[in-house]
């Protein structure tokens, strides 16, 4: 298709075909004499071009966020739209008070040389014959079926196909006209709802706005200029169509000729039929009164009557069209292509049991493998974003692992300079016994170790909540991702990943309170750490007591501790309280380190085999167990789409089929067009 590339090419097709001289001349002799003299201004090849369009419209091509090329009418309320409309089309259209027209009207105008026009309502996949008579009736009770009975509006669009000999070959999109003062009946909003409606029409870039102004009114003052205006400054897709010229001709010339707004395809002047004038002879009317009235009669001809605007619009519709295809086709084609891509990239249906348990090995698979990466090897290819470094998961356990240290290292049972020896003392003095004097007593440093562990025992719990909340969302995001397509299946392994953390958690929260009550109730190491730390603080003993007796003057500097230990407290005790109390603070400072390194290394070394069991036995054991159960539904459970995957699968499906029938139909458009 690439001998389209250029609108160029297509646009002076589709011109010199809608300007064919010979073809306006054989319509206007062979016109039945009881019809409008209105003469259509396309070649009869141009039709199937305007069908074809009118084939997007009814594919609704715009859901896929392809724009169809139109022209869209607007105009105030009593602008005279719907007149222009009726002139165009030689039929009557509802009139009253208030807003006539309450939907989108489509109204597609086709010449045929028949004796008696063919006029049909399509909406809602319905299709209702009418005639001239009785089409105003049939649109009235058309629009009370999608807007109701009341004076609202709706956005759901009613299509009349009017075939008559003389209406020019042209596809318009009628809008509400806008009034900003609901009447009864009407809502409160009503101005908002027809605004957003009005906007939703003339935003596209393919659309052509026929604004339709009063010569009564000050153009600068209409609320449809300013819509205009505001999505096309410009004014290269507005034409304007000023009515009622017989009503107010003064300073009318003046006002198109000035532009003070900015219509950049210009305007043409109509005079509105009234009454029970019939078309032809209101036609005759408007043609003497812009050849005879002293003032209007010096406005260009070029720019007036009804018979320009449809020659005009005619133009117009065929320089849309020709500037729209070739990008329609190139959007058509790429959305096709990204549409097909994302169908392709949807699991299969799953037509039986072995397609169902190869799935479900390939689900499994998969979540091992990503777990194995984030969990155990350190990997995180699979989440490389900034965003995802929550799942960098052996650097996030590290995090935990070290504030958990650090809360541990810090908490008010660490602190060894507060109150120093005060704790000791009174032990010492509650555990005495007659014995030797320089014997320490044992049940004065349990007790003081028991004190000690019960202060920190939630800790190390919370720590085992914390990091296993945090596994289990990392397990159910993991297996979310792998098993989005299967619905069954998602439901079971999250089930299962749940209820084997459940588990898991309780069994590291019973491990890691068995260690503490160890800590609490046994004292014991081999770690050499803690004879060398224990001698350390030793020998800064006798520098205490005499620092304490007055003997020492200056600053006491204790190995381990620092300095800015407060000892006015101890001054009332002898040397040898003294010496027992800093004797076992010595040994708990040397074995509180002990105790809390272990607590915090038995607790790494517990979690980290945890993962290990989780990732390479019990996952796997306990999705399988889920899946066998009875519960479950079995295999063929599996053969079961979620809502969501196949609602997707539809929806893709009948993009793809409306876009492959809309590439069509403009591949046809333009191979038709090449070929003139």
């Amino acid at each position: 298709m690439g001998k389209f590339s250029a609108n160029g090419c297509i646009n002076e097709k589709l011109t010199s075909l809608s300007l064919d001289p010979d073809h306006h001349q054989a319509q206007t002799s062979n016109g039945d004499n009881n019809v409008p003299p209105i003469v259509s201004f396309y070649n009869e090849k141009i039709r199937p071009i305007l069908d074809a369009v009118e084939n997007l419209r009814r594919l609704n091509i715009t859901k896929e966020g392809i724009q169809i090329p139109s022209i869209v009418v607007v105009g105030d309320q009593s602008s005279g739209k719907s007149s222009v409309m009726e002139s165009l089309a030689g039929i009557s259209l509802p009139r009253g008070q208030g807003i006539c027209t309450r939907v989108p009207l489509i109204m597609r105008l086709q010449h045929h040389p028949v004796a008696e026009p063919e006029l049909l309502l399509e909406y809602k996949d319905k299709a209702v014959s009418t005639d001239e008579e009785h089409v105003s009736d049939a649109i009235n009770a058309a629009t009370e079926e999608l807007a109701g009975k009341s004076k609202g509006i709706s956005n759901t669009p009613l299509t009349l196909i009017v075939k008559k000999n003389g209406v020019p070959d042209l596809t318009m999109v009628d809008l509400p006209g806008i009034t900003r003062v609901p009447i009864h009946g009407q809502p409160e909003d009503i101005y908002d709802q027809i605004k957003e409606m009005i906007m939703e029409y003339i935003k596209p870039e393919e659309t052509i706005i026929l604004n339709v102004l009063s010569a009564t009114q000050d153009f600068t003052t209409c609320e449809s200029i300013r819509m205009s205006q505001s999505v096309d400054r410009t004014g290269l897709r507005t034409l304007a169509v000023v009515t009622k010229a017989d009503k107010s001709p003064e300073g009318l010339h003046e006002k198109v000729t000035a532009d003070d707004v900015n219509i950049g395809l210009g305007y043409v002047c109509v005079r509105n039929r009234i009454n029970d004038e019939s078309y032809e002879d209101a036609r005759k009317e408007e043609a003497g009164l812009f050849q005879n009235h002293p003032l209007l009669s010096k406005i260009d001809k070029s720019i007036v009557g009804i018979p320009v605007l449809a020659q005009r619009l005619a133009e117009l519709q065929a320089m849309i069209i020709s500037k729209t295809l070739p990008e329609m086709l190139r959007k058509i084609n790429e959305k096709l292509n990204c549409q097909l891509s994302e169908l392709e990239s949807l699991p299969k249906n799953l037509n039986s049991a072995a397609d169902a348990m190869a799935a479900f090995m390939e689900i499994i698979g998969l979540v091992k493998e990503s777990l194995r990466k984030i969990l155990i090897r350190g990997e995180f290819d699979e989440y490389p974003e900034e965003k995802d470094k929550n799942m960098h998961c052996t650097a996030r356990l590290v995090d935990k692992l070290n504030d958990y240290s650090k809360d541990l290292q810090e908490c008010p049972e660490s602190k060894h300079k507060e109150n120093f020896l005060k704790d000791e003392i009174m032990l010492l003095e509650e555990a005495k016994w007659i014995g030797l004097p320089n014997f320490m007593p044992r049940t004065a440093f349990q007790a003081l170790l028991q004190n000690k562990v019960k202060g920190i025992s939630l800790r190390p719990i919370q720590f085992i909540d914390d990091v296993w909340d945090y596994l289990e969302k990392v397990v159910i995001q993991v297996i979310n991702r792998h098993s989005e397509h299967y619905y069954q299946l998602q439901r079971c392994t999250c089930r299962s990943g749940e209820n084997l953390i459940a588990r898991m958690r309780e069994h590291s929260k019973k491990h890691v309170k068995e260690a503490i009550e160890m800590e609490k109730w046994t004292d014991y190491t081999c770690n050499p750490e803690y004879m060398t730390e224990y001698n350390s603080l030793m020998a800064s003993q006798s520098s205490l007591i005499r620092f304490v007796q007055g003997q020492s003057y200056g600053a006491l500097n204790i190995n381990g501790l620092g300095e800015n230990i407060q000892f006015d407290h101890l001054r009332k005790y002898d040397a040898q309280v003294l010496n027992q109390a800093y004797d076992m603070k010595a040994r708990m400072i040397s074995y509180w380190r002990i105790v809390l390194r272990r607590l915090i290394d038995t607790t790494a070394l517990h979690l980290q085999f945890s993962i290990h069991n989780l990732v390479n036995r019990e996952l796997e054991k306990e999705i399988t167990s889920c899946f066998t159960s009875p519960s479950f539904g079995g295999i063929e459970s599996l053969l079961e789409e979620s809502p969501s995957m196949s609602g997707k699968r539809a929806m893709l499906r009948r993009s793809v089929e409306v876009l492959g029938e809309s590439k069509e139909v403009v591949s046809n458009i333009m191979d038709r067009i090449s070929s003139y």
